[in-house]
């Protein structure tokens, strides 16, 4: 397989160079070059079906990859998404189930958009240490080549399950490398998704005001479309720049308040801007009632970490400010001026429908 993955690429090595004989250099952009010197691979996309696999399983097609999507028994497939790539049904929480359907053949890449959709300690640790371990395993007994993990720019300050769930992985995976059992790996670390700050996007059209906590002011953030941050992690195969590193990542936009976002949805709206605040204080004493009521019923553990991870994000800052670690072209504002036309013809995420042409 190697040797023949080597000859194809010298193939189409050659073949542009004979091109530039006859045509010359002018005719020949530089994408044609890239990708004649970029090999195609095989990628393996676990947790395909998510929110941010869905657009990385689209990218990895669009640049020609042989791409694996793998997916839940009975999940529900959007196929505009998954387009071109080949379904393989694989149970995450199972090394051999991976190993035995997805992982019988030699795989360069392994992608993992995997995250558990609580945050409560038993599902993170099930989902972003332990399901994410098994991909990580049952590939590499194949011999892996490159590990591409989407975890989250505020692991940098872990006080909750899943950060420390994807934390753990991470450790995991950095001593993978440096055991020489995996080639080299990519940790993207993303500030937030446009998704999660676009909730209260249609309360504001209905005429509710917008909610924020303290003054509006406590934090900032700047997102990623997730549309740029799935082309980022794909330039992470073949950008040598962003091998065996932790890559903080945020959009283009510089940091913008609560307030901000509000009032921009407001001018975008055409609407007198309206503002409910609430204190963060409200977080702690909520939180308290629920650990204490937590020492006698599990499920209350459970909402009081709910609650914790409110409160984080409500006070801390998801922010890049470097240059180097901003990515993509789409702006926060120009998300929110599609969904204010297009509604879920730009966003099947969002509740909002399509204004009425």
């Amino acid at each position: 397989m190697l040797v023949l993955s080597l000859l194809e690429r010298c193939i189409t090595v050659l073949c542009v160079y004979l091109l530039i004989a006859v045509h010359g250099y002018r005719h020949l952009t530089r994408s044609m070059l890239s990708m004649a010197m970029e090999s195609k691979k095989r990628v393996v996309v676990v947790g395909a079906t998510g929110y941010i696999g869905k657009y990385v399983v689209k990218e990895a097609v669009r640049r020609g990859h042989d791409t694996v999507a793998v997916v839940r028994s009975g999940a529900k497939v959007n196929e505009e998404y998954l387009k071109g790539a080949t379904l393989i049904t694989g149970d995450v929480t199972s090394e051999a189930s991976l190993r035995d359907s997805v992982f019988t053949s030699p795989t360069d890449v392994v992608i993992s958009c995997l995250a558990s959709r609580s945050g409560v300690k038993s599902d993170s640790f099930l989902i972003d240490y332990q399901a994410t371990l098994n991909a990580l395993n049952a590939a590499k007994a194949g011999g892996l080549d490159q590990f591409i993990l989407l975890s989250a720019f505020c692991v940098r300050k872990p006080e909750l399950q899943f950060q420390l769930a994807k934390l753990k992985f991470e450790q995991s995976l950095q001593a993978a490398q440096q055991s020489r059992e995996v080639g080299k790996y990519s940790i993207v670390r993303p500030t937030a998704f446009f998704k999660s700050v676009s909730g209260q996007f249609e309360l504001l059209q209905q005429g509710w005001p917008f909610v924020m906590f303290g003054d509006g002011e406590i934090c900032k953030c700047n997102p990623i479309a997730e549309s740029d941050l799935a082309a980022y992690m794909l330039d992470c195969i073949d950008d040598s720049n962003k091998w065996n590193r932790v890559l903080n990542i945020g959009g283009p936009d510089d940091g913008m308040t609560m307030k901000q976002q509000g009032e921009m949805i407001f001018e975008i709206l055409g609407k007198e801007p309206k503002f409910w605040t609430a204190p963060v204080a409200v977080f702690d004493v909520i939180i308290g009632l629920l650990d204490f009521f937590g020492r006698f019923f599990e499920g209350a553990q459970d909402a009081a970490e709910l609650g914790r991870i409110g409160r984080y994000y409500a006070v801390e800052d998801m922010l890049t400010e470097a240059p180097s670690e901003k990515y993509g072209k789409t702006t926060l504002r120009q998300h929110y001026e599609r969904i204010s036309v297009e509604g879920q013809e730009y966003d099947p995420y969002t509740t909002m429908l399509a204004k009425k042409k």
